[in-house]
């Protein structure tokens, strides 16, 4: 799975949680809790989804991995190739 690929599934799994973040002006570096005011409940939302489309279990001690759209892939795409 490239890169890409996996930036696609984050960017779903986080515009399936919050419907009015605008995929297009989503920033690597956006902090998803704080830019969009997600509670845990979205949070974890968003990790299900995540793990639904691409399989991965992340552990609740990795969740601060998955801040960022660029943490999140790096993160991601480490534990596909493993």
């Amino acid at each position: 799975m490239t890169r890409e690929e996996i930036r696609l599934a984050v960017v779903k799994a986080l515009t399936n949680v919050a419907p009015e973040i605008d995929p297009q002006t989503l920033r690597p570096d956006d902090v998803f809790r704080q830019e969009f005011d997600l509670d845990s409940m979205d949070f974890l939302n968003f990790v299900i989804g995540l793990h639904g489309s691409l399989g991965v279990d992340v552990p609740e001690a990795d969740y601060g991995k998955l801040a960022t759209v660029k943490t999140a892939v790096d993160y991601l795409e480490s534990r596909l190739r493993s």
